[in-house]
């Protein structure tokens, strides 16, 4: 599928075929293309938790206020953020770089996150925003549709999916077979209402 297709075609759908199970290897393929994301400085910072066990799903859902699409999808991640993965051997972040490369970087990287929690948390957003978006995507030129969520009780689910202190939830996604297609876009705002040319309009 043409890339300017699937962005067309991808929508949120919350209605999946529960008895639809998608095989390895295509959470392998969906997984291993959204690997190719980008991060900031390579530190490549998401970490992604497929729930495959029906009781913690189960779980998942009540804490997302009984929205069926956590159980009914074919794969649940949750998509995660390493805060301190700028400081867990970043080298290997640069492991093919030439060595004046790889130590240059390395020594940006720690005194570019060093210190400053906020930025931390916030380049892990951006990190798992843009992974999200490749892999619904993928999901798309695979055959499925999904569903981002942060409709859900952060902490609960953090808690079943033992989350380490160092790391927050970004979001969910649901993927698999839709029963029903989406709902006709909302509204969209113009173009002419987001885009501007060389900043904003002096007040």
């Amino acid at each position: 599928m043409d890339v300017l297709d699937a962005i067309r075609a991808r929508r949120s759908v919350r209605k999946f075929d529960p008895d639809h199970r998608m095989r390895e290897d295509e959470i392998d393929t969906l997984l291993s293309h959204t690997l190719l994301s980008p991060t900031a400085f390579n530190i490549q910072n998401w970490r992604f938790v497929a729930v495959q066990d029906a009781e913690i799903r189960a779980e998942i859902q009540k804490a997302a206020w009984g929205q069926s699409q956590v159980t009914e999808c074919s794969l649940l991640l949750v998509l995660c953020m390493d805060l301190k993965s700028w400081d867990k051997s970043p080298e290997r972040y640069w492991v093919n770089a030439p060595t004046h490369v790889s130590d240059s970087m390395v020594r940006n990287i720690r005194h570019f996150y060093r210190d400053d929690d906020l930025l931390q948390r916030d380049e892990g957003m951006r990190s798992c925003g843009m992974a999200a978006q490749t892999a619904m995507l993928a999901a798309v030129g695979m055959g499925y549709d999904s569903c981002p969520m942060d409709g859900f009780d952060f902490k609960r689910v953090g808690h079943l999916i033992n989350l380490p202190p160092d790391h927050r939830i970004c979001l969910m996604l649901c993927i698999g077979k839709p029963l029903t297609g989406a709902h006709p876009r909302a509204g969209q705002l113009d173009l002419s209402e987001v885009f501007l040319h060389d900043g904003f309009p002096e007040r």
